[in-house]
Formats: C-alpha cells, structure tokens, sequence
C-alpha cells in the first residue's frame, strides 16, 4: 500500500498516573485520547482498560463503554487487549473479543516480564487464535522473541490464523528480547511472506528507536504511553497525540503518507462492522 500505519498505545497496564499525570484512564480520557490520536495521525487504538481505582481490568462492561465512546466520536480502528495483565486467567483476558473490535492482540509465547513472567501456552494460543476466527476478529501477533513467530506458524499451519498476517514485534521488555536494528531486522526477516509487522520498542530509547527501525524495515509504528511516557528524555509528553504527532511527522520526512482507518480496513481486510 505504501502508506505508514500507526497505533497508539494510549493506556496499557503497567503506567500510572505517578509516571504521567496525563494517562488516559477512565473511559471517557480513553475515548478522548483516541480521537486525538487519530487527529494526529493514527489508524488504529490499541486498547487497555482500568477499573475505578486505576488497575488493569478486563471488564466487559469497561471495554463496552470504551468502545461506545469511541466509535461514536470516530472511526478508528480498535485494537482490544488479550493480555491484559500478569496474572489474569485466560478467560479474563479473552473476554473482550466477544465484544467484536476489528482487531486484538494475541500474544505468541511465554515471556519474562520485568520481575514477573506472561503466561501464553500453545494450547491457550489456538484458544485465543480460535475465538477471534469465531468471531471474525483480525489478530495481531505480538512476538517478544524468535521463537514466538515459529508458535505464530505452528498456528497458521494448523489453520487457525489466516491470511493476512499482521506481527507485533516487541522489544525492550525487561527479561525479554533486546531492541537494536540488527534484531528487528532479523526477526523482521523470519516471518512470512506478504505479512505486515509494527514495531513495538518499550520505553523511551527503544520507543523512539523503533519509529526509525519501522521506516527503515518496510514496517509500520507503534507509540503511545503503555510503551513510552516520554516526549524527550526526562521530559514527559503531554498526550498520547502528542507522541502519534512526531512519529507521523518521521514518517512524512522519509517520504511515507500516513495511513487512515479505512486504509487500515482494507490493507487487512477487516469485518465490515
């Protein structure tokens, strides 16, 4: 297609307000944070949730709300979760793809995770893998190591996943694959032909690193606070629209046109809601 597509990561699960006092986290920030990211130049929301207390949260009812909010403020494709958090049940995490996004991630293969570690089996994987086909919703395959794209295959061989292939690579999560050019364009290399990838750098280096990685690599661009709290080093961004602002603005330096959610819907071929 030759455009840049760009999610922002408005929420995720481990940022607080003591990190960012300007984190999205009540349904309505998240909906408005969404609306701006799009304003600035992203196609797709990839969306976490928290309670009233500001904790993670796999609710139905949350999502729900979430969800209604965006969608009645704009058209932006939205990515729910299934990872939720470190310890929440396969079932937990599963939930919102029965309310039908378009998209949700699918985390391929057990990862460290800072002092903690992320449980995904294979049997748990054709679980989440099965579902989304169930109920017509496209996967992204986020890999946090090499083997993660040959669990992502065993998947497509068996038949649950089907083409178009969209990965996840995900670097810099403390006790996980490291982020440089070289490993990204390695992992980059080992997946399928025809498959689309965003690059996820996790925290500010890696973060900025990986817009350039992305453009370089043929890949698209993630960015937003569950990754990066950081405009620049030591200073933090003002919004997630703030971030999704400079990394469309890379992309265009470089010559690349910035993706819309429509061109998003067909590159993928999203359900037709």
């Amino acid at each position: 297609m030759g455009k840049m597509v760009i999610t922002a990561a408005v929420t995720g699960a481990e940022v607080t307000r003591q990190d960012n006092p300007n984190l999205p986290i009540t349904p309505a920030e998240i909906a408005a944070a969404a609306v701006e990211a799009q304003q600035a130049g992203a196609a797709i929301v990839h969306l976490h949730v928290r309670d009233v207390d500001g904790n993670p949260t796999q609710s139905l009812d949350v999502f729900r709300d979430a969800m209604a909010r965006i969608r009645a403020r704009c058209d932006i494709v939205i990515e729910v979760t299934t990872g939720g958090a470190v310890g929440m049940t396969a079932d937990e995490r599963l939930a919102p793809v029965t309310l039908e996004p378009e998209m949700a991630s699918l985390d391929c293969g057990t990862v460290n995770f800072g002092e903690d570690y992320f449980v995904n089996t294979l049997p748990m994987m054709r679980q989440f893998a099965a579902t989304m086909r169930e109920h017509q919703v496209q996967p992204t395959l986020e890999c946090f190591d090499l083997s993660h794209i040959d669990n992502a295959a065993i998947l497509i061989n068996e038949g649950l996943l089907q083409a178009p292939f969209h990965y996840g690579l995900v670097m810099n999560v403390p006790g996980a694959v490291r982020y440089d050019a070289e490993t990204l364009a390695f992992m980059a290399r080992r997946l399928p032909a025809g498959s689309f990838w965003t690059a996820i750098g996790v925290g500010g280096k890696a973060a900025n690193a990986s817009i350039f990685g992305a453009i370089a690599l043929g890949g698209f661009i993630r960015v937003g606070f569950e990754d990066n709290i950081y405009v620049r080093k030591g200073v933090p961004a003002c919004s997630n629209a703030e971030l999704v602002e400079r990394a469309a603005g890379i992309a265009r330096t470089a010559g690349a046109e910035i993706a819309t959610a429509d061109d998003v819907r067909q590159l993928l071929k999203l359900r037709s809601n």
